[in-house]
Parts: C-alpha cells; sequence; structure tokens
C-alpha cells in the first residue's frame, strides 16, 4: 500500500527509498486511495503495517483481518493482499517494505532462517496486538527503522540494515511453530488467482471478459466466479471494471491524453459508456475528476 506501478505479472514495482537499500516507508490515509480502497496485489517484499489511528480492513489470501489502533500487520513475502476502509471510516497508518535481498549479505543465515519463511506456505502474515508479549519489541523497532528514516544520519544505512535484521528475528521467532506445522503444499487456487489478475493486468485494455479471465486460468466460468469471490470478494468482471477504473483515474491525473484516448486506453469501446461508469462510481465526470485532481496539484 506504497506508491507503486504495477508489474506484467501483477506484482508492484516498488520505489525504494535507496538505490542500496532495498526497503521503502510511507506514511499515509486511507483517504488518499481511490474509494478509500487499494488495488489487490503481491510484491516479494515483506510489508509491515501499523494502525496509528483509527480502522482498517485488510484481506491477505482472502482472509480478513480488521486492523485497530496500534495493531501491526506483518505479509509475508509474495501473498496476495489489499487494505480498504472499515465503516468508511479514514485511517491513518504506517507502512514498511523490506525486500528479503537485504538478508543475503550471509547466505548461510538466508537459507537457514529467511528462505524457509517466506516460502512456507502456511506462514502468511503476523499479527501484533497491544497485549501480545512480544508486541513492543516489534513495535519499538518499527518506530526507530521510521525515525532514523525521517532523521537521516550518515551512518543510517548501516542503522536501518542492523535494525531489519532485528526485526527478522521478532519474525523468525514468530515463525517456528508456524513453521514446523506449515504444510510445503501450496493452495493452487492462490496461484490460479495470481494467473488471472495477471491476465486482467496485461489485456484490461483489450475486448475481454469472463471467458477470457476464466481461460487464464483454465478453468470454468463458475470456479472462476468462485475464487475471485473467495479472494476479492467480488466478481472477475467487477474486479477487471475497477482496475480499468483505477488506470483511467492515474491516466487523467498524470497524463494530458484526451478523455477519449484514455477511454480506449483502459478498453472502453464507447466513450459515452467510460463517461457513464464514472459519473457512476466516482460522483463526477472524467473532465471534473481531472480539474479536480490538477487544482489538489497546485496546493
Amino acid at each position: 500500500m506504497i506508491d507503486i506501478k504495477i508489474m506484467q505479472d501483477a506484482s508492484e514495482i516498488i520505489r525504494y527509498d535507496s538505490d542500496k537499500l532495498p526497503y521503502a516507508i510511507q506514511e499515509r490515509l486511507l483517504s488518499q486511495f481511490t474509494e478509500r480502497r487499494a488495488l489487490c496485489h503481491w510484491h516479494p517484499d515483506i510489508e509491515c503495517i501499523r494502525i496509528y489511528e483509527g480502522s482498517m480492513c485488510y484481506e491477505i489470501n482472502g482472509e480478513q483481518i480488521l486492523l485497530q489502533t496500534g495493531d501491526i500487520v506483518i505479509v509475508n513475502s509474495g501473498q496476495l493482499h489489499y487494505g480498504y476502509a472499515h465503516d468508511d471510516e479514514d485511517c491513518k497508518f504506517c507502512v514498511e517494505l523490506i525486500h528479503p535481498d537485504i538478508f543475503k549479505t550471509n547466505l548461510h543465515i538466508y537459507r537457514e532462517n529467511v528462505y524457509p519463511i517466506i516460502h512456507a506456505s502456511g506462514i502468511t502474515y503476523w499479527l501484533y496486538h497491544k497485549e501480545d508479549s512480544n508486541y513492543q519489541q516489534v513495535a519499538s523497532l518499527l518506530d526507530q527503522i521510521f525515525d532514523i528514516r525521517n532523521n537521516p544520519k550518515d551512518s543510517m544505512l548501516c542503522l536501518l540494515n542492523g535494525l531489519f535484521h532485528c526485526l527478522w528475528h521478532c519474525i523468525y521467532q514468530s515463525s517456528t511453530r508456524q513453521l514446523q506445522a506449515a504444510t510445503l503444499q501450496k493452495n493452487p487456487d492462490i496461484s490460479l488467482q495470481k494467473q488471472m489478475v495477471t491476465y486482467i493486468h496485461e489485456h484490461y485494455a483489450e475486448d475481454i471478459g469472463l471467458d477470457d479471465i476464466a481461460s487464464a486460468g483454465n478453468i470454468s466460468r463458475s470456479k472462476c466466479c468462485k475464487i475471485f469471490q473467495a479472494y476479492l470478494q467480488q466478481s472477475p468482471v467487477s474486479f477487471l471494471n475497477d482496475y480499468r477504473m483505477e488506470i483511467s483515474c492515474n491516466l487523467l491525473s498524470n497524463t494530458s491524453y484526451s478523455i477519449t484516448e484514455i477511454a480506449l486506453a483502459c478498453g472502453f469501446n464507447h466513450l459515452s459508456y467510460f463517461s457513464k461508469s464514472f459519473l457512476k462510481k466516482y460522483g463526477c465526470t472524467p473532465n471534473q475528476y481531472r480539474k479536480r485532481e490538477a487544482g489538489t496539484l497546485k496546493k
């Protein structure tokens, strides 16, 4: 849930804070996202979310959790996830992304203590509440990482690297029992969901529908709908349209393309249908949205 672009495999392109250490840290508000909802995505990075104010619903591989003020969730590498508003309220949170390559400075430690966990199908996330015994340690590390990032020093990367390793030690301690219980078998439905989301990200500009999305997973239409409902709580076509709308918002805000060009680029063959759908979803026309965003950027 950081400022991102989407790769062709539906994973995120992360804008890291440093070209020498693959991490990214931001403080965000859910109201900064369209409809207070992030797009479903995945990435190889470990994602740490800490709720500062309010609450947020968070979906990880189809499992919904409610995060409230103070809660921390750490999402394992490669998991489908996204956050959205709880009861339509805003939420202030911090997100810290850490690429596993950070832990490869010692390959023996990486093979023994990192690789087995980020590739364990039974370990998808770690959840910490204030009453948990290891909460304070994890919260303190995340706070230190955030503070150092916002108050740079000459040795900042060295300090951050050390704190990332300390944080992973906490994660590892929380994972030993899970690691023993985790099966090595992957849930095939999650892989199918990734395939179909990938297909939508690659072909949203084309004239595609339910049959095409189901074919991308080599499954029936009904199975396709069941998987989308299980993991994204919406139909395949609804997800396709939401993604097209999200892309159109990005193009309206960041390019000078005409409304017609944007409609065609997002898979809408008719400008009138695009404008009608946009108005229904966002309560304004594409042109009004563009003017509003341009005014926001000038402030």
